[in-house]
């Protein structure tokens, strides 16, 4: 039980499902529940199958492009930023049509499973093994899928109004921590290069 929560706390954090609470509710506010029913599988099965394909194969697919943790974390931040940029400077209705598929990109990946996510599976994958992080996985991967089943009942709480406003403080934090990325990401990039 010790392992198992060694290696789910660092994975819940890191996906952080009530952190992108708002932001899926104000992307799903204009569609109907048979619709987001679907995009909530889609985007559940799409964060999923990106972390079991990075948890077998992120170490191989960084080596092979010649990449680091940093670049990821740098080229995950700046699509957040634009995607946090989009949803502070246009409404639902001028920046993106309803019926898009929006299942995969942005909710499942990235908002779902990020670059802090992926990296967090690298690392847990590290310290406690291949079983133990995809035990990990499936349990956060249910946690989400039963957040966002319940958005509709949040999103009645809180109303359009609320929904709007929080939507849009949503993207305020979602462009900081796109910040924080490309930030952190840059300072380890000139550490390494200043040893």
């Amino acid at each position: 039980m010790e392992i198992f929560l060694l290696s789910f706390i660092p994975l819940f954090v890191a996906i952080d499902v009530f952190g992108v609470l708002p932001f899926f509710v104000g992307l799903v506010e204009n569609i109907d529940p048979r619709n987001r029913k679907r995009i909530i599988i889609e985007a559940t099965l799409a964060a999923f199958g990106i972390s079991i394909l990075f948890l077998l194969l992120g170490k191989v697919i960084f080596s092979f492009l010649g990449i680091t943790e940093n670049d990821f974390r740098v080229g995950g931040g700046v699509i957040l930023l634009v995607l946090a940029i989009q949803d502070l400077v246009f409404s639902k209705q001028e920046g993106r049509n309803p019926e898009s598929p929006i299942g995969v990109v942005p909710i499942g990946i990235p908002l779902i499973m990020g670059p802090a996510a992926l990296t967090t599976i690298i690392i847990i994958v590290d310290s406690y093994g291949y079983v133990w992080t995809i035990v990990s996985l499936i349990v956060n991967m249910l946690i989400v899928f039963l957040v966002f089943m319940q958005s509709q009942f949040i999103h009645k709480v809180m109303g359009k109004a609320g929904s709007k406003a929080v939507g849009k403080v949503a993207a305020l934090f979602l462009a900081g921590i796109a910040v924080m990325m490309i930030r952190s990401g840059i300072t380890e990039m000139l550490k390494n290069f200043l040893k």
